[in-house]
């Protein structure tokens, strides 16, 4: 008799909930960074799954900009309801006042770069060791460069230089006073691999995912949900379009693709299409300059 062999969907999950058990096995009081993406609302799944029958042994923590789109956030509260897990939420508007930072000004003034200040307070409040994030190295240079365990220094900051070799499936969670660790486990997937697990897993995701009917703002090849965090000129195009969003950030930067794809088969029919990443086809933060991300990575940014 045959041994039963694994499909790739199998592999990819093996691993990612191999992952999980090693930060509850070497970490002392880890937690998942939820952002209420695809790749965040899939942890969530993968981490149901390595612990299970018990509950997921970390919090939720959502680093909330103020910007999120309605949607993502009315799914994170669900979620959270749904799962029993414990949900902790810390504002960047709180950040900003108590800091007396400088919003970014101008036409899309995300604060997305402001959100470092408000993880590395968040990860001191509750002496987070280990830190659980969605990446994927197919999104974007910077991600490429990460491992698995990603070590940050005692200022939270990034040295792609200086991260630790893995060999085989052999994680390394010593850290030092001060430090602590981002983990990756769907660090080897492909947006494609995130969609086809979706599916098969039967996973719900925000609307927002799915084409539909939104009043958008035409900024040369994007297309940005029109909101009160956007400053909307007098000469500015602003139509319906049928869209779906391909990533899930803040309105402020993150733009919709016109779609049709009402379901999980035709986005993968789309995916399979474009030779364009999600992050680089529609996030316009990333696109400020080639080292956009991995700058913000070195300050603390997830």
């Amino acid at each position: 008799m045959s041994a039963y062999k694994l499909d790739y969907l199998d592999q990819l999950e093996s691993e990612s909930i191999h992952i999980m058990r090693e930060v509850a096995g070497q970490f002392e009081r880890p937690a998942l960074l939820f952002s209420g993406g695809k790749d965040s609302i899939t942890l969530v799944q993968l981490a149901l799954k390595a612990f299970k029958p018990g509950k997921i042994p970390f919090p939720l923590v959502h680093i909330d900009t103020g910007h999120n789109f309605p949607e993502a956030i009315a799914y994170r509260d669900k979620l959270a309801e749904e799962t029993g897990a414990k949900l902790i939420v810390r504002y960047v508007e709180d950040t900003i006042k108590a800091k007396g930072l400088k919003e970014p000004t101008g036409k899309f003034a995300s604060r997305n770069a402001l959100q470092a200040f408000t993880l590395l307070d968040t990860i001191e409040e509750f002496g987070f060791d280990a830190c659980i994030g969605g990446a994927r190295r197919d999104e974007e240079k910077a991600r490429a460069k990460e491992r698995i365990f990603s070590v940050r220094d005692e200022f939270g900051q990034w040295d792609p230089k200086k991260q630790r070799p893995e060999l085989w499936n052999l994680y390394n969670g010593k850290i030092h006073k001060g430090e602590n660790v981002r983990v990756f486990p769907i660090s080897n997937w492909v947006e494609l691999d995130v969609w086809n697990y979706i599916k098969r897993e039967g996973i719900g995701l925000p609307s927002i995912y799915f084409s539909h009917d939104r009043e958008v703002l035409v900024h040369g090849e994007h297309l940005v949900a029109t909101s009160p965090f956007i400053r909307i000129d007098e000469d500015d195009v602003i139509v319906t379009k049928k869209v779906r969003y391909r990533t899930v950030g803040d309105m402020t930067c993150t733009a919709a693709v016109e779609s049709t794809a009402g379901n999980i088969d035709d986005i993968v029919a789309e995916i399979n299409l474009t030779q364009i990443s999600e992050r680089g086809e529609t996030r316009i933060d990333d696109q400020v300059s080639e080292a956009a991300m991995e700058d913000r990575k070195k300050n603390g940014y997830f």
